[in-house]
């Protein structure tokens, strides 16, 4: 079993969503992203920052992340999660959707 924390762009959440799932049911302990419980829900700056440096938390108790890449789009944030995980030594597992 590793821990693994799923990164990738709210856009993609269902993508997000069944790669947590998938990953859950081949016995790994998956940490995810908060999603906004309701599709207006808009977070303020400073609600981003805490929820940004608490992924980074998530991604410091993590053997690996999970990047959900699909047709090719890997946004801002999420590039910066994957340099963070490397500098930690963690190990980047992609899925690549189309």
């Amino acid at each position: 079993m590793k821990i693994i924390t799923v990164c990738g762009s709210l856009k993609f959440q269902q993508e997000m969503m069944r790669a947590a799932e998938t990953l859950s049911l081949q016995g790994n302990c998956v940490l995810s992203v908060v999603y906004p419980a309701s599709p207006q829900k808009i977070y303020t700056q400073a609600e981003k920052e805490m929820l940004g440096a608490m992924h980074k938390e998530r991604i410091k108790l993590s053997d690996a992340v999970y990047i959900v890449n699909v047709e090719g789009y890997i946004g801002e944030q999420t590039k910066s999660e994957i340099a963070f995980a490397k500098a930690l030594g963690k190990e980047i597992l992609y899925l690549c959707a189309q």
